[in-house]
């Protein structure tokens, strides 16, 4: 990891306009993801990703141009945020990415705690050295406090937005694997577009190539 002296700045949207999800899945790493509720800020380092590939992906809520209610959002211009329901417990978040019509996304699997701490146990019943706080996407949502209702929100307001603090990641440090619980997207589920930072402990299972 390379840290660096720049000061922290919000990621415009113009960020998530880039049409090349893989690029963005690795590049999110490192990165910091802020919610603002009720005026608590918690925020935690990226450090685990995957990347969903549009149409052409069949692990993609959006493979083979599939439109519903709730996936159309995939298909908005990059820089909002997709959040929904799995198995009727978890909520997931998304960076829709790309420009309008292109439904690209990444889903953000684990972060490691960096501010709010205190508020993020008191919303997992745990402590924050604990890597069960925010390791697996739900856990991870849960531990920023992410629900439906954070659905379409804009990333570059005051409710949630990314932060670039400088961390950079080479590639050595980086593990690239296929996707997490994808079987039924066929040959796709082999593809290796989930991304993590070796040897980080907030990092889900399975975590080690």
């Amino acid at each position: 990891m390379k840290p660096s002296n720049k000061e922290p700045r919000k990621l415009q949207l113009s960020y998530f306009l880039n049409n090349d999800v893989i690029f963005l899945a690795k590049d999110l790493l490192g990165k910091v993801l802020f919610t603002q509720i009720d005026g608590k800020i918690t925020a935690g380092v990226i450090v685990e990703t995957e990347a969903y590939f549009g149409v052409q992906d069949k692990a993609s809520h959006a493979y083979g141009g599939r439109r519903t209610d709730r996936t159309e959002i995939l298909y908005s211009q990059g820089g909002i945020s997709y959040v929904y329901l799995c198995y009727g417990i978890h909520h997931l978040f998304n960076i829709v990415s790309s420009v309008e019509g292109e439904p690209h996304a990444v889903l953000i699997r684990a972060v490691e705690p960096l501010i709010g701490k205190n508020i993020m146990e008191l919303r997992r019943n745990m402590s924050a050295d604990k890597a069960a706080i925010s390791s697996g996407p739900g856990s991870a949502a849960k531990a920023l406090g992410i629900d439906r209702s954070f659905n379409r929100k804009d990333l570059n307001g005051d409710e949630i937005w990314v932060e670039d603090h400088g961390l950079r990641y080479a590639d050595n440090e980086i593990t690239a694997v296929p996707r997490v619980g994808v079987a039924y997207a066929q040959e796709d589920a082999l593809l290796p577009w989930r991304f993590f930072i070796k040897g980080n402990k907030y990092v889900s299972k399975p975590n080690k190539i």
